[in-house]
């Protein structure tokens, strides 16, 4: 069912990168990628976890075998043992008649990205475990193991440590899984980055719209001050929302959707004010959920305007204390 929606036909990814954080952490990412090991991405939704999993695998020996990505928070845990590892004939009602392989065996030789990790139920995590010690898997059903060849990454918008230690993720998985640990920052913390990734999202979405528009440099400014709660995926939401629905050619300040503008507008009061970081970002964040709320329908929508999941809203919505209308 979710098989060959996750084999990857990778296409030639480069890290957007102006900010000396994002130099450092894609050459760390280069110089670990020609070898087998474990790679644990971490950082806030939409901060380009899968682009530097790409990158990595694009830059190793194994680049020319199968890239497949696995959303462990989106298959249903009926299903997981199945999916990852495969099954035989019969396993199951409603198996294939000739089984089928699993995510790990169509990754063979090349390299598999386990999104969302933290979401992995713990008996999933005891049966990775023993996949990524013995480099083996056996299909639901089976009596024998296969070996296997895959380099693991994996990508998470949670602190695993803290989950560890609240006994929701196992220990002895989360020290396999973080042999290297790149963690990538909000693009709130590298604004310098802003500018090139409108750019590169303005050049490459209006060659695929067949749209010439420009965005004006006073606006990219003040997109810096904004706090993206959504991260790089909030911004390229919002250029190519800019690009279809603006028919000017040069997009101004007063063409961006009013939730924006007026968080624009509260982040330089608040700028003038001098409080704690944390309070900084999170009365940027709530205000721009808020403004967000307003005008969406629901929930879903608020989420995808900004950019991240539907459960990493919720989960914001209650720690800001977010009244929802």
């Amino acid at each position: 069912m979710f098989l060959q929606k996750n084999i990857t036909e990778v296409i030639t990814i480069q890290p957007i990168t102006h900010s000396d954080k994002m130099k450092s952490i894609v050459n760390l990412a280069k110089r670990v990628a020609p070898y087998p090991t474990t790679v644990l991405i971490s950082g806030e939704t939409g901060v380009g976890k899968e682009v530097l999993a790409s990158y990595i695998h694009q830059n190793s020996e194994r680049a020319s075998h199968n890239f497949v990505k696995v959303n462990c928070g989106a298959i249903p845990e009926s299903l997981l043992d199945s999916e990852l590892f495969g099954y035989e004939p019969g396993a199951f009602t409603g198996a294939r008649r000739e089984g089928s392989q699993g995510l790990f065996e169509a990754a063979n030789h090349g390299t598999i990205l386990l999104d969302e990790i933290s979401e992995l139920p713990p008996k999933a995590q005891s049966k990775l475990l023993r996949a990524l010690q013995e480099r083996e898997v056996r299909r639901v059903g089976g009596t024998w193991s296969k070996n296997i060849d895959v380099r693991v990454l994996a990508a998470t918008n949670q602190n695993l440590k803290e989950l560890v230690e609240k006994k929701l993720f196992r220990k002895d998985l989360f020290y396999r899984l973080q042999v290297v640990q790149i963690e990538i920052p909000p693009l709130r913390e590298r604004p310098e980055d802003i500018e090139a990734l409108i750019k590169h999202f303005l050049i490459n979405l209006s060659k695929e719209f067949n749209l010439k528009r420009y965005i004006d440099l006073e606006l990219i400014e003040r997109l810096k001050s904004y706090q993206w709660p959504g991260n790089v995926r909030e911004l390229r939401n919002l250029v190519e929302s800019l690009l279809v629905t603006v028919e000017k050619e040069v997009i101004k300040t007063e063409d961006i959707p009013v939730y924006l503008q007026e968080s624009l507008e509260q982040t330089k009061v608040s700028n003038k004010e001098t409080m704690p970081l944390k309070e900084v970002v999170d009365n940027a964040e709530r205000q721009a959920i808020v403004n967000t709320l307003k005008f969406c329908k629901d929930t879903h929508s608020a989420a995808e305007v900004l950019g991240i999941n539907y459960t990493t809203l919720m989960r914001k919505i209650k720690k800001l204390q977010i009244e929802k209308t």
